[in-house]
């Protein structure tokens, strides 16, 4: 037996318990959900040094946020409630767009939940009502920024405008295929909606407690909005009339819900309410340099607004710009390459219907920008940088698409152009990390 001396007497080996028996209780460690914890935990050191909301941070706190302050009424000296700072409301739509988030109540519920967004708050407090009023509210600024941001890049060699390609994405719309309507039932619409505004006034001016004035004020606000929606739809359908033959005017319709949406046909080939974005950008980079949004379901035409835009927004045009087939018009190719924009197009040229006849060859009637097009698409060398259009615009929209580019929650085209700015300086600015983190660890 072991002499060692113990801290206490051990019972000898015949005095010590068997083992437990078949019945015998399990001794657990169970959950007491009641008991209180202290913890020291600053919101500073929950987020790694490298995460991706510091970058967002990075990049707002970088940008000229006084158009945005001078918009604020609460000041200092006088009552009101402090406003929340816009460069936390920027960071957190920022933020979102990369992770794929593009709803207010979403956004709202991770800035309790989740320690990125809550670090990007900073202990402010946000309200999906602020979030979604404020993603929506300046298109002009954010329309402003991407300029400055591509700029910004261009000074530091990083990006150039020699080689654009550009391609539209079909996004659906914030509204159902039921919601489309003709002329006489949207005249019928509107006659409900005026009447049932003026039945809510009615009722208040007769007796002003019959409801609460929060309540009165909701259901006269969403009457006049349902009227405003249908008024603004017969203004489309009376647009829609004026595009149309006179055996077709009859068909035009609207939608009751969104009514600048039209039915496009989408990449899987069938039909819904959709709207039109398009992304022009950079080759060597896939940094999207400008951005547009229509409600027109093809592309043609775009080619040229597009080039203009570029040019007012940096003051050149693209050296090259490469579309597909769908933008080709003959009038388009003809306005970029005028030496005031000097733009070289690289575009399919479509197959003749006649089959003996060279494609690539000048036709009656083209200009000399069209026949230099058309004999410059039949190289090897033009159908080798065409092949750079997939590869850009391609990857551009499919990111879209996995951050959340399905389908708009917001309605009207100024509305969904702010989301598609967005989306743009969203994908800028992880684009412009990566390529200033290549350029710090390249050779040299």
């Amino acid at each position: 037996m072991d002499d060692t001396p113990t801290l206490f007497e051990l019972p000898s080996p015949e005095e010590r318990p068997e083992g437990p028996g078949p019945e015998a209780e399990p001794r657990l460690e169970r959950p007491n959900r009641e008991q209180l914890e202290l913890r020291s935990v600053d919101l500073e050191s929950m987020l790694p040094a490298d995460h991706r909301a510091r970058v967002v941070w990075e990049f707002v706190a970088g940008l000229d946020l006084g158009p945005l302050y001078r918009e604020i009424k609460a000041v200092e000296g006088h009552a009101g409630r402090p406003a929340i700072d816009p460069a936390i409301l920027m960071a957190l739509w920022l933020y979102a767009t990369v992770d794929g988030v593009g709803s207010a109540r979403a956004l709202a519920r991770l800035c309790e939940e989740h320690d990125a967004y809550r670090w990007i708050c900073g202990g402010v407090s946000v309200n999906y009502h602020t979030l979604a009023d404020f993603r929506v509210e300046h298109p002009e600024y954010l329309d402003q920024q991407l300029t400055t941001s591509v700029a910004a890049l261009m000074a530091e060699g990083l990006v150039t405008l020699t080689r654009v390609a550009q391609d539209g994405v079909r996004v659906r719309a914030s509204a159902g295929a039921a919601s489309f309507r003709r002329e006489p039932r949207l005249e019928a619409y509107w006659a409900e909606a005026a009447a049932q505004v003026a039945a809510v006034r009615q009722e208040l001016e007769d007796d002003p407690g019959a409801t609460t004035r929060r309540q009165a004020a909701a259901r006269q606000r969403a009457a006049t909005e349902r009227q405003q929606r249908v008024a603004k739809a017969l203004e489309q359908v009376a647009e829609l009339q004026a595009q149309k033959k006179a055996a077709e005017r009859e068909k035009a319709r609207a939608s009751t819900t969104d009514p600048e949406a039209r039915v496009m046909k989408m990449a899987d080939g069938g039909f819904r309410p959709a709207f039109n974005g398009q992304f022009a950008t950079d080759t060597a980079t896939q940094i999207i340099l400008g951005v547009d949004a229509s409600n027109v379901g093809s592309d043609r035409g775009q080619l040229a607004p597009m080039a203009d835009q570029l040019q007012g927004r940096f003051g050149t045009a693209p050296t090259e710009m490469l579309v597909d087939g769908g933008f080709v018009t003959l009038e388009d190719i003809s306005a970029v390459a005028q030496p005031e924009v000097g733009c070289t197009v690289y575009a399919p040229v479509p197959a003749p219907r006649d089959a003996g006849r060279d494609p690539y060859q000048r036709r009656p009637g083209d200009s000399e920008a069209v026949a230099q097009w058309r004999e410059r698409m039949g190289t090897a060398a033009a159908k080798a940088i065409y092949k750079e259009r997939a590869a850009t615009s391609e990857c551009v929209n499919a990111i879209a698409r996995n951050r959340g580019l399905q389908q708009f929650l917001v309605r009207g085209l100024p509305k969904i152009k702010a989301v598609l700015l967005w989306f743009a300086l969203a994908h800028n600015l992880m684009r412009a990390a990566a390529l200033r983190q290549a350029a710090v660890c390249a050779p040299g």
